[in-house]
């Protein structure tokens, strides 16, 4: 016998007392009506008296669902059952004898109702299930049996006969109910298990995605690093172009991670917008001039055109914004091999809308509805051709959704295409602040002194190639423990905290330093980290970073963010003096 069908039914019997009392008080009452006596009063007092016996004895269950009982308790539990069920289905008997035939018939009609009642509600536990049927079967047929041999009247005998073919209905009844609720109980077990399933897969990709992001952008760190400082030794032309050939391939592989990381982000529901002024002709014109060069390479022209209708300042995600506009240049630019590319901008009074149109080789119409889907392209040989995974359209339109816009494409064949991307976005009535990170003053290090803790060496030497040239002190330690101790013997201007360290990690040592209340409490602390998923963003925030910063490094991005902590971090006599 299933431990939970025990407790099942305890629940069931439980919630349904204050109903049963109720109904009592209404077959005593109607009772009293066919046959007024002092009899129905007492048979209430004895119904209420049965149902604390029986709320007593199943209690137990109910507070132990799956408490196995023993024999012992299973008897007395059919014990106390047959017994309520005896004292409930006796005012039938009184009626029976004394109600005339309309008492007789309600008697019958009572009966019935319990042992539907007993049957759906106690199916569950058998043994249960068994004392109350059986209980309510000696009423419903004894009493006609009974009358037809005191009385000689045998034709009552039909009486007991059509109760007998109403039991054998509900028993048929019962068991495809039953069946019923066990294929439901089944199937609802079934997406349990699936949900938890996917639950696991769920959070299995999110940590993959995690650990291969940081075990990616380590090297990548490296490489790209690399690069770009021997972009600034003295090089020939072949040489030049071997180091823009590791800068590319190490933006690209860049880009594929983060766009694996996007959708990913997209698909948990976890993607985060955030709302700020963007000059649209401003951001507009940054992408022109980045993407003319490849363009023109290909001998396309790439034409910028903004309506008179569009604000000089709008409020959305910035970030966002640039993304998807980004991925439907880039993707012009890859599918058209001559022509023109026009990017035209219009507004309605409160939406946005930005078309890019090109003169390339256009979609088939058979894959144009699956454009949007992510990893699809045009045609199975597109990524050798052309290249890329066939995320960025798939990632462009779901952020146009999260942002309360759309992002639809007309294409023809050897023709061009033309992806339409509309946004609602507010008129902002200030002009966006130019982003200094990207301009750093000369010598704006000159003289400072940082911590830097990284466990990686070549982490660590990369560092030291980056920032010595700039004027500044470095202390370089290898784990959070000794950035702490650091941190605890002199003054910083600035700490570079790295996130996954042995010993004592970076959100560790810097809620410590923090805490401590020593000389570098205050001190800018700056996350520089491979783990760059929103979730490693919020813990560095709970702890209170100045900045978050990822890897691979970006050389400028670094100095700006180091030089601007700095001169926000400094004492105020060292900030008169300088």
């Amino acid at each position: 016998m299933s431990v939970t069908a025990y407790a099942l039914v305890s629940q069931v019997r439980f919630r349904e007392l204050k109903t049963r009392i109720g109904l009592a008080a209404f077959i005593g009452a109607t009772a009293w009506f066919f046959a007024p006596s002092l009899w129905p009063a007492v048979w209430f007092a004895a119904v209420v008296v049965s149902q604390i016996a029986d709320w007593a004895v199943f209690r137990r269950f109910r507070l132990n669902p799956e408490w196995a009982p023993d024999r012992g308790y299973v008897i007395l539990s059919c014990a106390v059952t047959a017994f309520g069920v005896a004292i409930y289905s006796s005012i039938a008997a009184w009626l029976w004898v004394d109600g005339g035939e309309i008492g007789r018939a309600f008697a019958l009609v009572q009966i019935a109702g319990g042992l539907l009642h007993v049957s759906l509600h106690m199916h569950h536990a058998r043994p249960i299930l068994i004392s109350a049927v059986a209980t309510h079967g000696a009423y419903f047929l004894g009493l006609p049996v009974m009358t037809a041999i005191l009385t000689g009247y045998w034709h009552e005998l039909l009486v007991a006969l059509g109760c007998l073919l109403y039991m054998s209905h509900l028993v048929v009844a019962v068991r495809q109910a039953s069946a019923t609720t066990e294929v439901l109980r089944a199937a609802k077990e079934m997406e349990q298990q699936a949900r938890r399933k996917a639950e696991e897969a769920s959070a299995a990709k999110s940590d993959f995605l995690a650990v291969i992001s940081h075990e990616i952008r380590t090297p990548m760190n490296a490489v790209i690093s690399a690069a770009n400082l021997l972009r600034r030794t003295k090089l020939d032309d072949r040489q030049s172009e071997h180091v823009s050939m590791l800068t590319d391939a190490g933006e690209v592989l860049m880009g594929l991670l983060n766009d694996v990381l996007d959708v990913s982000k997209i698909e948990a529901g976890k993607m985060v917008l955030e709302t700020d002024d963007v000059d649209v002709r401003a951001r507009l014109a940054s992408l022109a001039r980045l993407w003319e060069p490849r363009a023109a390479a290909n001998g396309v022209e790439l034409v910028v055109e903004a309506s008179g209708a569009v604000p000089e300042c709008v409020r959305t995600d910035p970030l966002r914004l640039q993304q998807i506009l980004f991925n439907l240049i880039s993707n012009a630019v890859k599918f058209t091999d001559q022509g023109r590319i026009t990017v035209s901008t219009d507004w309605d009074g409160e939406a946005l809308t930005v078309a890019v149109s090109d003169t390339g080789c256009g979609i088939p119409a058979a894959r144009l509805a699956h454009v949007f889907d992510s990893f699809e392209q045009a045609e199975a040989g597109t990524t050798r051709r052309y290249g890329g995974t066939g995320l960025g359209l798939s990632i462009s339109r779901k952020l146009a959704e999260i942002m309360g816009g759309d992002l639809t494409v007309r294409s023809v064949e050897g023709e061009g295409s033309t992806f339409t991307l509309t946004l609602p976005m507010e008129v902002s009535a200030s002009r966006p602040a130019e982003a200094s990170v990207d301009v750093v003053e000369v010598g704006a290090l000159a003289g400072r002194n940082i911590l830097a803790a990284d466990d990686h060496e070549v982490n660590r030497r990369i560092l030291t190639l980056l920032l010595e040239p700039h004027g500044c002190r470095l202390t370089m330690v290898e784990n959070g423990a000794e950035a702490l101790e650091a941190a605890t013997a002199e003054r910083f201007d600035a700490v570079l905290m790295d996130m996954q360290m042995p010993v004592m990690d970076g959100l560790e040592a810097a809620r410590r330093i923090r805490s401590s209340g020593g000389v570098n409490a205050a001190t800018p602390i700056i996350a520089l980290t491979a783990n760059a998923l929103d979730v490693h963003r919020q813990a560095w925030t709970a702890v209170g970073v100045e900045a978050f910063l990822t890897k691979p490094i970006d050389p400028t991005a670094l100095v700006g963010t180091l030089a601007q902590a700095c001169e926000r971090g400094e004492p105020p006599a060292r900030a008169a003096v300088a």
